[in-house]
């Protein structure tokens, strides 16, 4: 006798003859294009998509505790890769939890395509449970976002997302009802064809003309960003030959400060004062694949040229003298043959002498302290980077972590200085080092976290535990937001809605399945950090750290001063005059 199939079991075996669906041409497309991890929380509207992966097999399900830190766990993925990195959030409030971390993602130009799962496609528009907008709410932090409705959309819209996401180094979206990921897909899955980035040239018209207006300058700087990248040989021989200080912006950091006997620093707000004068006191100013956003520290009367593969860079920070679209290694190969040599080093020389006693008294700040007191961020900064590997990928959150890093961890070709230094976004640092260490699991990766950051999206150090991945976190634990501190104060006013109460960090972590280890004494550091570096899992080191720290700018304007005057004499008049007391003992008294 033959069994009794039912209507619904019939329906059920006839979907499961189909040999693709909208969710499997997806997976499989990514696999082909090399994509090993997806980064996200699941939902019913991705379930399909999870039972492709699954089906698949070729692709891990990075399963974190919040959409933002997947998202945050893709881009740097995908900046120490190189390649495309893949997040995704089911509908809904699913996936507007990845915009944060897509805004960092996109700022910081690095190939990321986002799954945004959506609600049926038949409830779209009737204001049905959980119902967004993604194509709109996702319009500002990629360069490509399209809904998909039909099975006939496909693999067109997919391919060129992510052809945009790679060739633009940026971030694609592909919005997909959960109705439709489960359509069928007739024929083949077909193949796709990644994009290769091209060569930018100079034109040799604007070589000329920068050659002219470089051979006319004698005090010329050269500032340069992320945009360095792979040119490092090549931009400091061409400071050789112009005799030229070389500024780094943030960005620029790891790519330019290592084997560099003519880099004087960072400016901008948290870097040097010899950046800040060799870029004021120039007359030619040189821009190197920068985007170095503040303008009152550009030169007011300098020629500026600026070179940078992206035409719509040009410009935007300064007004130009010449502007060329080209790869700065393009650039800093052909242009050496049509400079004069001979030149003097005068402005040179100024410029590194400076840098050379700025850098002394930074690094007289990084000292111990007495026992019991807590530690100064610069000498455990320093402490971490006389520690760390060759190699170490070092991610660092926004506010006070990213200055010490900015002015103490040392970079060297191999090490990787990883934040959000474009989009500013708090939370960063530890989401950032899953991405990496899941990228490279036999490298180290340390988070420079700070207690704001790390409490906001504390729940993912269970992802840690979860996916097995090392990372070691060093956390600045100084019970405020650091930053907005001092900001407050440089504006005349006394600090409000700033402090934290903080848990001992070390025993959370610990219960979460981490190493957890404290230190409140500088003689313990060294011994902590190196007892954690050592562990084979995932490691917290929680430093109680100073609070009344000063990171001065490279120069200090009349409204700051005026600013820090009326907030000590709103300290005494407001009976927080211990508040002065300590900020005194803790940066004159050392």
């Amino acid at each position: 006798m033959r069994p009794v199939v039912w209507p619904a079991h019939r329906q059920c075996l006839e979907r499961r003859r189909v040999v693709t669906t909208i969710s499997r041409l997806i997976v499989e497309t990514l696999a082909a294009a090399g994509v090993e991890r997806i980064w996200g929380v699941t939902g019913d509207s991705l379930n399909s998509f999870g039972d492709a992966l699954r089906h698949n097999g070729k692709i891990a399900f990075m399963h974190v505790r919040h959409e933002e830190a997947g998202a945050f766990a893709a881009g740097a993925d995908a900046a120490v890769t190189g390649r495309l990195a893949v997040c995704a959030g089911s509908c809904g409030p699913g996936n507007l939890h990845l915009i944060n971390g897509l805004y960092d993602c996109y700022r910081n130009r690095v190939p990321v395509l986002a799954i945004a799962s959506h609600i049926p496609s038949t409830e779209i528009g009737l204001g049905y449970f959980q119902e967004t907008h993604p194509t709109q709410l996702f319009a500002e932090c990629s360069e490509f976002c399209e809904l998909v409705t039909k099975p006939e959309q496909m693999p067109g819209v997919l391919h060129r997302a992510l052809r945009t996401a790679i060739s633009g180094n940026t971030v694609s979206v592909v919005v997909l009802p959960g109705d439709v990921s489960l359509l069928p897909f007739g024929g083949a899955t077909p193949p796709f064809a990644p994009p290769v980035q091209p060569r930018i040239v100079p034109a040799q018209d604007q070589l000329d003309q920068a050659a002219r207006l470089l051979n006319a300058s004698d005090r010329i700087t050269i500032l340069a960003g992320s945009g360095t990248a792979g040119a490092h040989d090549a931009v400091v021989a061409l400071a050789d030959v112009l005799k030229a200080p070389i500024v780094h912006a943030l960005r620029g950091k790891e790519h330019m400060e290592w084997d560099n006997p003519f880099d004087v620093g960072m400016t901008g707000l948290i870097g040097f004062s010899s950046g800040y004068h060799a870029i004021r006191d120039c007359d030619t100013l040189l821009m190197l694949g920068t985007d170095f956003p503040y303008r009152h520290f550009y030169p007011e009367h300098a020629q500026v040229i600026q070179v940078d593969r992206i035409g719509g860079q040009l410009g935007k920070r300064i007004s130009l003298t010449l502007g060329i679209q080209a790869d700065v290694a393009e650039f800093a190969d052909a242009i050496p043959p049509l400079l004069r040599s001979g030149r003097d080093a005068a402005f040179l020389e100024k410029a590194r002498k400076h840098y050379t006693h700025t850098r002394r008294d930074l690094d007289e700040l990084a000292t111990a302290r007495k026992p019991g007191e807590p530690l100064h961020p610069q000498f455990v900064s320093r402490m971490v980077d006389a520690i760390a590997d060759d190699d170490t990928i070092f991610t660092v959150d926004v506010g006070t972590p990213t200055i010490w890093a900015a002015r103490y961890l040392k970079t060297n070709g191999k090490r990787r200085l990883l934040g959000s230094f474009n989009h500013g976004s708090m939370a960063n640092a530890m989401p950032q080092a899953l991405g990496a260490q899941a990228a490279y699991p036999g490298r180290q990766v340390i988070s420079m976290s700070g207690d704001g950051g790390l409490s906001m999206l504390f729940g993912d150090l269970i992802t840690a535990v979860q996916l097995k991945l090392p990372i070691k976190i060093v956390l600045l634990n100084n019970g405020t937001l650091g930053f907005v501190e001092m900001e407050q104060k440089a504006a005349g006013y006394l600090p409000e809605n700033v402090s934290l109460e903080n848990p001992d960090f070390a025993r959370v972590a610990t219960a979460i399945g981490l190493m957890g280890i404290r230190v409140d004494s500088s003689e313990d550091l060294e011994g902590a950090l190196r007892q954690a570096f050592a562990h084979d899992g995932p490691a917290l080191v929680d430093v109680v750290s100073n609070r009344q720290e000063l990171s001065m700018p490279p120069a200090i304007g009349i409204e700051q001063a005026k600013g820090f005057a009326l907030y000590s004499l709103d300290a005494i008049l407001n009976g927080r005059g211990d508040e002065l007391i300590a900020l005194s003992r803790s940066n004159l008294f050392r």
